[in-house]
C-alpha cells in the first residue's frame, strides 16, 4: 500500500491527540491495577470475537511481561471507560482506516 509521507509525522493535532489517550488509558490501566501492555491484551481478548491475541514480544523480558498478565481481565466498567475513550469502530487518525472488521463495522455485534 501506498502511503503519504506526512501519515508518519509524529507531530501536530492527530499525534498529540494519540499521545493524550496513551496517558489517559495508561491511568486507565494503574486504576485497574495493571500494566499498560495487560490492559491492551485483556481488551482485545474481551471481545467476543476474539479467540486468540497475537502478542509479539522481541525480547525475553517483554514475553515475561506479556505472561505475567495472562490472568488479568477487565470488568465492565473499565471496558466502558476505554469504549468512552475510543468508541468502538472509529480511528483516532482518520487516515489510519482501511479495513473495518465485521465485528466492529455492526453496532450489534460490538461487544459494547
Amino acid at each position: 500500500a501506498v502511503r503519504a509521507a506526512e501519515h508518519f509525522d509524529f507531530g501536530g493535532p492527530v499525534a498529540e491527540r494519540k499521545l493524550e489517550l496513551v496517558d489517559e488509558l495508561a491511568k486507565l490501566a494503574s486504576d485497574a491495577g495493571c500494566s499498560l501492555t495487560h490492559l491492551a491484551h485483556a481488551f482485545v481478548l474481551a471481545h467476543p470475537a476474539v479467540t486468540t491475541a497475537i502478542i509479539g514480544p522481541r525480547t525475553p523480558e517483554q514475553l515475561e511481561d506479556v505472561l505475567a498478565g495472562a490472568a488479568v481481565r477487565l470488568d465492565d466498567d473499565v471496558l466502558a471507560r476505554i469504549d468512552a475513550l475510543v468508541p468502538p469502530g472509529t480511528d483516532v487518525n482518520p487516515r489510519d482506516a482501511g479495513y473495518t472488521p465485521p465485528d466492529l463495522d455492526a453496532a450489534v455485534l460490538r461487544r459494547s
